[in-house]
This record gives C-alpha cells, structure tokens and sequence, in this order.
C-alpha cells in the first residue's frame, strides 16, 4: 500500500510515518521548499513539494496513493483568516485533487482537533462525537469549518475524521516548556480550581489514526483520540517530575486573569512578529477551561481504538527522548 502524509515533518505527522513504515507501507511526504527535514532524513520516502495551496502539485502528490493522512495544519496564526485560509482552504484544495484523479483511494484521514467540540460542561459528560460542535477558539473553528467541506466530500470519497486532543510525546515541542519547568523545579497550575484534560501520547494517537484508516467500519465516522480517562494536573505534574527523576517542584497556581493578561499582551507583541505566537488570547482561554475532557468508546467500539501507553509511562518516554536529544 502506498500512503501519502501531509504535514509529515511536524510532531504527529513525522511520527505517523515513522509507523507506516514500520507496517510496511511506502510513504510519500508532502514537503515545502523551507521544510525542515530533521524528523524524515536517512528514510526510505518519497518526498515532494506541494503546497496546499497548489492545485498542480497536490494533484502530482494525490496521483497513485492508497490513503491519504492528511495532517498538516497551522496551529498558530496572527488572524482566523489565516487558519481558515491553511486549514480549510487547503483541505479543499487537497480534496479536489483527491475527486479529480484518485477515484480507487481506499481513505481519507483528516486530522481535525478535539477544539471543534469546545469543553465538556461537567466530569460526568465527557465530549462524545454526536455532540453539537461548540469551538471557543479561531484554531477551533477553522477545524470545525474545515470538517464542514470535508463532509461535503464523503458522498465520493471515503473519508474518517479524527480528532486528537492534548498531545505529548517524542518531537513535541509544546509541552516541553513544562517539562523544563518542573526540571527547574516549578509546576504551574492554571486557576485555583482542579482542571481535567484528557491526553494521549503520540504513540497512541499515530497507531489509533493508521487502526482508523484501516478499518472498514470508519467510514464516514469521526472520532475521539485521547486518554481513557481525563487527569488532573494534580497527576501530571508529578508523573513528569518522577520521569525526570527531580528531587521535587514547587507548584505554582496563576489566576485566571493574570493568564489572560499574560495572553493578549503576547498576542499584540505576536502581531509585531514575523511568525506569531503560539499563545494568545485564544491559547489563554484554552487554559482556563475546567473540562477538556473527551469519550474514547466509540473508538473502541468501532476499531479497537484503546490507551496502551499509561500516564507514567507516557512521561518516562518522553522525558527519556528529551534527555537522549539534549533538549533537558
């Protein structure tokens, strides 16, 4: 079989195709020209440039796959038309050239965002996927727009949609800050009051979105990616301090408006930038929800999806890697 991965030299795509590759599939890589190449040299790909904005080279890039994984999205942006313009318009586009010359695709993978869906409003009622979509960000509701145009296609092309929530593991560069901070010794806690988040570690969530486009029963379908049950940072924190093996952290919380402070100065500076921020006031509202927190079960029910790599292990992992690397 052969795959094609859009956003193949980020965190989750690179290590999507590090899975595939594994599986036995030959693996194709969209890249650009200012691509960084670090995750994907010295394997046996076939990389070319298209940009999803491209209609010619996406059609170049489409032709003669078995599935598509298609991953690549801005995260980051100093407006919502930028996300619209990256993650909807570039599906579409990515989509037409799909319907124009690969009619015998055997799937489509979008990877959209558990952000589509919003908070959950309690513990006891996690996000599920038949819930309305309710984003409270412009990242999230470039996704949702995004799942939009994509079920338009799913009458011609057969599609699943994925939605990943907080994510951590190898490569990632996000959740590294705080891992340098409890190294330090301090733990920051957003608010006053116990926060939920589910998690998955990128080696769950890579083998869940190759289980998903192998399955039959997936068409058409969307579902949640994340942990089986949601963690308070009450538990993260010190699963991260036991993986790095520090003698202890001191836990700092930060209020509510001093978070949201904090995010809209970094945005009006961000706007200055030539790359923006990746927190803003978007990011800081992100922050302070209680419930971000999602269902796996029908995941499981529909193909087997289910949390192999536990919190503590998940932490040791990626801990281990940051030290291998040198980035601790």
């Amino acid at each position: 079989m052969k795959a094609l991965v859009t956003g193949a030299t980020g965190f989750i795509g690179s290590q999507t195709v590090d899975f595939l590759l594994e599986k036995g599939y030959d693996v194709r890589c969209t890249i650009r020209k200012t691509s960084n190449l670090r995750w994907l040299e010295n394997k046996p790909l076939d990389l070319i440039e298209a940009s999803l904005s491209n209609t010619e080279q996406l059609i170049k890039a489409v032709d003669g796959v078995d599935y598509i994984f298609h991953i690549a999205g801005r995260t980051a942006a100093s407006n919502e038309n930028q996300f619209i313009e990256a993650n909807c318009n570039g599906t579409e586009n990515l989509l037409k050239a799909v319907d124009k010359v690969q009619p015998t695709l055997k799937r489509f993978i979008f990877c959209s965002s558990l952000t589509v869906s919003g908070p959950a409003k309690s513990l006891d009622k996690p996000i599920t996927e038949d819930m309305e979509l309710n984003p409270v960000t412009a990242y999230g509701r470039s996704k949702k727009a995004a799942e939009s145009i994509v079920c338009n296609y799913m009458s011609k092309i057969p599609i699943t949609i994925v939605r990943p929530h907080a994510v951590y593991g190898p490569r990632d560069e996000d959740i590294f800050g705080i891992f340098k901070a409890v190294k330090m010794g301090l733990g920051t806690m957003i608010g006053f009051d116990k926060k939920y988040v589910s998690l998955v570690h990128s080696y769950d969530l890579c083998r869940g979105i190759i289980d998903a486009a192998e399955s039959e029963k997936t068409i058409g379908e969307a579902y949640n990616l994340s942990s089986k049950r949601p963690y308070t940072w009450d538990e993260v924190l010190p699963a991260m301090s036991k993986a790095l093996k520090a003698k202890f952290y001191f836990g700092i919380k930060i209020p509510h408006s001093v978070v949201l402070s904090a995010a809209y100065c970094t945005e009006l500076v961000g706007k200055l930038m030539k790359n923006p921020p990746v927190f803003n006031y978007d990011k800081g509202k992100d922050f302070i929800q209680k419930f971000w927190i999602s269902s796996i079960a029908k995941a499981n029910r529909d193909f087997g999806y289910e949390q192999r790599i536990s919190l503590e292990e998940g932490m040791e992992i990626t801990a281990n890697w940051y030290k291998k690397m040198k980035w601790l």
